[in-house]
């Protein structure tokens, strides 16, 4: 084994262990749990589908925050694609759909978005052509889509090869998938091991350093364009929860009695955070078209 991870977030009981193909050096946990026992923990305590009355008197700043995260992700997609109201953008792993409902407000483009629990009810997935299922089930058209995003959600997928051909299908011949998974040469990584936050076990079933990565892409049926040592995820989130895990040995954080820790932490450092962003501290991201 590579290691052994725990439910360091929510502090469920269970070990899981991550090992590495020795053919080719893909990091995966085995055993996995199995789809149905994992989707219990995707229910109201994570993060990515939570809402912001979920977070009482934090929910300002927790909007804030999501705000912040899907205007870093659109800046790295307008750095690469001109979205234009006849554009139609998919997003897979949606989650609360978001970020699908700023590319609308400021581009007009056409959203579909797909994620394996049902959030219809999400407000902000009211206009946006929802799927709820598994991607790679999802009968879309052929070439239908201008630009695909996949923000976090390579990592979680139990068949990701087919995923990746199920895109490379559904992608315009001029399109582009932009996908942003956790960087396992990060520094981050190095740092906390196996309490490093981009395990997530038992969600996360497959870690990916830059060569995997672009291994991985370029297989499917895609051809790299840019490699970023960095995502529109804040890696600062990696340094504070990291710290946590280590200190709390698996007994769970509660994000809303850390928040004060969590603010205090992002204010000492803020002098050099800018300076860190793109530095590999926690993400990456590929730009690929199909070939």
């Amino acid at each position: 084994p590579l290691l052994t991870a725990e439910d360091d977030l929510t502090g469920r009981p269970g070990r899981f262990t991550f090992v590495r193909c020795r053919d080719c050096s893909l990091v995966y946990q085995s055993p996995r749990l199995t789809l149905e026992t994992v989707k219990t923990y995707y229910e109201s305590e994570y993060i990515a589908h939570r809402q912001p009355g979920d977070w009482g008197w934090l929910a300002p700043l927790f909007r804030r925050a999501i705000q912040s995260l899907d205007r870093d992700k659109l800046r790295i997609v307008d750095r690469y694609l001109r979205l234009a109201p006849s554009s139609t953008v998919l997003d897979v792993g949606c989650g609360a759909g978001t970020f699908l409902s700023r590319v609308r407000a400021q581009h007009g483009s056409a959203v579909v978005g797909v994620d394996f629990m049902d959030l219809a009810d999400r407000p902000a997935l009211r206009d946006v052509e929802f799927h709820c299922g598994l991607f790679y089930d999802q009968p879309f058209e052929r070439e239908r889509f201008t630009l695909i995003t996949m923000w976090h959600f390579l990592e979680h997928d139990y068949d990701p090869m087919r995923s990746l051909a199920h895109a490379r299908a559904s992608l315009a011949p001029e399109g582009r998938l932009i996908v942003e998974v956790p960087s396992l040469d990060s520094v981050t990584f190095r740092l906390f091991r196996d309490r490093w936050p981009g395990l997530q076990a038992p969600q996360h079933t497959a870690l990916y350093d830059r060569a995997m990565l672009l291994k991985t892409m370029e297989r499917s049926g895609f051809e790299v364009l840019d490699h970023l040592p960095y995502g529109a995820f804040p890696p600062y989130f990696y340094l504070f929860c990291g710290a946590a895990f280590r200190l709390l040995k698996g007994r769970g954080l509660n994000m809303q009695k850390a928040i004060y820790a969590y603010f205090a932490g992002q204010l000492l450092l803020l002098p050099v955070l800018p300076f860190l962003e793109h530095r590999n501290l926690a993400m990456q991201t590929v730009v690929c078209r199909k070939v």
